[in-house]
Formats: structure tokens, sequence, C-alpha cells
């Protein structure tokens, strides 16, 4: 039997009534066994329970418990999942983790490949670590929307991009996932010579036979870094074939949204930028459903940050600013930051991009800079009274960089306050139009909060 361990109890919840504590256990929720979060969440739905709990010295106690429909019980357990995370079977030929240099912390080289991550994080998933019992829980319990990396429907193929004999037969899960009317999303690194044209025509093709129920699939260019000793050879897309591909995409889209009102296949923005092709208009985006993907990011931050900006009226508010990302978006970033020092003369933005030294010049997204990189290309550059960085360059809720150099020190290191801004072109406009003055040399890295150094 499964025991899963309480971690915390929420105060004036029910399990606080009950006097539950941390440290016991929860085995059982109306005589079944829980193998991990979907089976609680899932069992905790309903108004009447029966929940098997054992303390740490091993005495059992049976609560019936009588609540709202889906009202909480106020328990906390170790980890997002109440089990072990699943590691990744294929040793695919685009892996990045496999393009990670040595010496950086343990969890950047863990490949997860877990299914439940794509329903609490949105991570995308191979179908290669599911079992027939797995699709059988999703549909059971109506998880969706399921995110799934395709790559290509071509089952031969697939096993040698995935290098894992079964990633083929694996697609099969695709057709269950369908009658079930489960949602799903899907995803295509590309990588030229092996899954592009004809083939890439081929996967769509495939791939529109499961519409409606599939909403979108977002095609993406195979990031390659300078740390691909031994690996498979594999190159970067040309202006040519990124060309090709956003053709190839169009006419797709033009074929199925008059039958489903969904354009469904979606090229990311890098491959309308290395194509040098004008993005599509925000209709085209069926609602930005592949945004985590880099598939209309730049879209969306143009149009909010142009809706902001003409809400403001001209004046002569003095501010000079510097603003550092990726090369990707520095073109559209400095014409956006020049219409906004056209409508206000005294406002200074400097825009540096960033040369992504560390894992090599072919790596253009702002999320891979690190903070040496930083640090080295605008140490001694005109920063201004503040330096403002997409918090894609910070993990998730910290003032870390990939390579473990905090915001504070990169602060330190630039003799300027430093302030991570979420990917919002509103945000952007209305964080260089505040109020001049004197920065805390304290912050939490997000816009307007002062804080510590953490």
């Amino acid at each position: 039997m499964s025991k899963h361990r309480i971690t915390g109890i929420k105060p004036g919840s029910i399990a606080e009534e009950l006097n539950m504590k941390s440290g016991d256990f929860v085995l059982e929720i109306n005589g079944q066994p829980i193998e991990d979060v979907f089976d609680y969440e899932f069992l905790c739905r309903d108004e009447y329970l029966e929940l098997l709990s054992e303390t740490a010295e091993g005495e059992q106690t049976l609560f019936e418990i009588e609540k709202e429909e889906d009202e909480d019980l106020g328990l906390l357990f170790d980890g997002g999942l109440m089990d072990q995370y699943r590691s990744c079977r294929n040793k695919c030929i685009f892996c990045f983790i496999d393009q990670m240099p040595p010496g950086m912390r343990e969890t950047l080289y863990f490949k997860d490949d877990d299914a439940r991550l794509s329903f609490l994080q949105g991570n995308y998933v191979t179908l290669t670590n599911m079992s027939d019992h797995d699709i059988e829980r999703i549909i059971r319990y109506r998880l969706s929307p399921i995110n799934i990396s395709v790559h290509t429907m071509n089952p031969a193929l697939r096993c040698r991009m995935l290098n894992n004999r079964f990633a083929g037969e694996a697609l099969k899960k695709l057709d269950a996932l369908y009658e079930a009317g489960l949602t799903m999303n899907g995803q295509i690194v590309l990588c030229p010579g092996w899954n592009d044209g004809e083939e890439l025509e081929y996967t769509i093709r495939e791939l529109s036979r499961y519409l409606p129920v599939m909403e979108s699939v977002s095609v993406v260019p195979v990031g390659l870094t300078k740390y691909r000793e031994k690996l498979a050879p594999l190159r970067l897309m040309t202006k040519e074939e990124a060309r090709r591909t956003v053709e190839i995409i169009e006419a797709w889209q033009k074929k199925l949204f008059p039958e489903y009102g969904l354009h469904f296949i979606h090229a990311s923005d890098e491959i309308y930028l290395k194509a040098e092709l004008p993005l599509p208009e925000e209709d085209r985006y069926d609602g930005y459903l592949q945004l985590e993907n880099g598939v209309g990011m730049l879209r969306l931050f143009m149009d909010q940050f142009r809706e902001e900006l003409a809400h403001h009226r001209p004046s002569k508010k003095k501010r000079e600013v510097s603003l550092a990302g990726g090369l990707l978006a520095a073109p559209a970033l400095k014409e956006l930051t020049d219409e906004l020092c056209a409508k206000f003369p005294g406002i200074a933005v400097h825009l540096y991009p960033v040369v992504n030294r560390f894992f090599g010049e072919s790596i253009t997204v702002s999320g891979l800079i690190t903070g040496q990189d930083l640090i080295a290309q605008l140490k001694g550059k005109p920063l201004g009274e503040i330096l403002y960085l997409p918090d894609t360059m910070l993990r998730a809720g910290e003032d870390v960089f990939l390579d473990d150099i905090h915001a504070w020190q990169a602060e330190e290191a630039l003799g300027v306050p430093i302030t991570a801004l979420e990917c919002n072109g509103a945000s952007l406009v209305k964080s260089i139009l505040q109020s001049a003055g004197k920065p805390s040399a304290k912050r939490l890295f997000r816009a307007y909060e002062p804080g510590g150094k953490g």
C-alpha cells in the first residue's frame, strides 16, 4: 500500500478540524489506494469521503468527511505529484539537456517525460513513457489538455529521432486520446534534413486527422549549443528552408481554417524571423494556444506595447534606462523603443542584445542568457538609472540566472539596479514611463516591488 506523507496542514481547513498532523500518512480514500496527485484530487471531489490515515507510529484512523463538492481538505504533500518524477527514456537527437556544459546545478540535467507535468505545468511529453494504465487513468479522470511532443508521424523516423524503438508504436496512443475527446496540443522540433520538407507535410496531414480534438501544433526550430561532441550531426535552418517551412504551414492553415475554425499548425516566431517574413496577424494564432512555445509571443508583445503606448500623452519627462535581452527579439524591441522615444523625446532607452557566449551564438532567446554573459557585455556601457530584463532570464520566482549568478551580484558588477519584468509589452511601457527617481539598491527583481536580495 502506498503511503503519502503529509508535510503541512492549511490553517482553518478540514484537516485541521480533524486534528490531522504533519508527519501522518494518507493511505486510502473511499477504499481506493492513491497512486499520485491525480488519484487524490479526483477522489477528493466527492461530498462524502472515507479517508484512511496512519500516524508515524503506525496507528490507523478512518475519517468520515462530509464537505462541499470540490472543497479542499487542506493537506499538503512533498512535491507536486505525490510520487517520483518520471525521467525520459529517449535519447532524442535534438535534446537540449544533452547539449548542456558540465558543472551546472544538478536539476538542469534531469530529463522529465512525465505526462502528469503536462497537466500541472504545461510540459510536453513523447508518450513513450506512458503505459496503457496511464492512458486509462487520463481518460477516466478527463484530464486535458495534454501536450505531446510529436516531431514526426512517420513511425520509423520517430524511432530514429528519439532513439527509442518503441517511439513509433507510441503514436497509437493519440488514437485513444482522440476517441476519448481529450484536448491535445502538439509540438514539432524541426531538424533540417530529418523531419522537414515532405516529412513535415506528411506529419501535418496525419495530425490534421485529430482536429478539432487536437487544437494546435507548433513547429519550432532545433536549438543547437556549442556542446554537441559525439551527438547526432544537426545543423541550423537556412533562410530558404525557413521560408519553405512557412509556405507549407500557411498553405495548411488556409486549407484547415474554413472547415474547423482553427489554423491548427503554427510556425514559431523564430522561424518567421529566420525567413525574414512578417509575423502573422493576431487572428491567425487562434487565441495564442502555443504561446509558451514561442508562437505569437512577439506579435502579442508588440501589440500590447503599442496599445499601452497609445494611452499615454506626450510629455517632457526625462529618463535614461537600459534594456537587455536575447538577439532574437532585438530588432522588434528596437522598433518599439524608437516609437516610444519619438513620442517622449526626453526618454533615452539603451537597448543591449546579449550574445550567448555561454551556450553558443546560435542560441538567441532571452531565457538562456547567463549572468556572466550579461555582466561581461554590459560592463562599462551607459545603463542609465535602471536596467530592465525579461523575467525569463531568471529562475521562476527567484533572482538567479542559469549559471547561478544572483541578480544582486549583477547589480553590483554593473553598478545599476536591475528589475526583471514579465514578458508583456504593456508592462515595459509602464516601467519605462514611470516617474524617475532613485531606485532602492535592494530589490525583489519584479516590476514595482521593493524587496531584498534574498
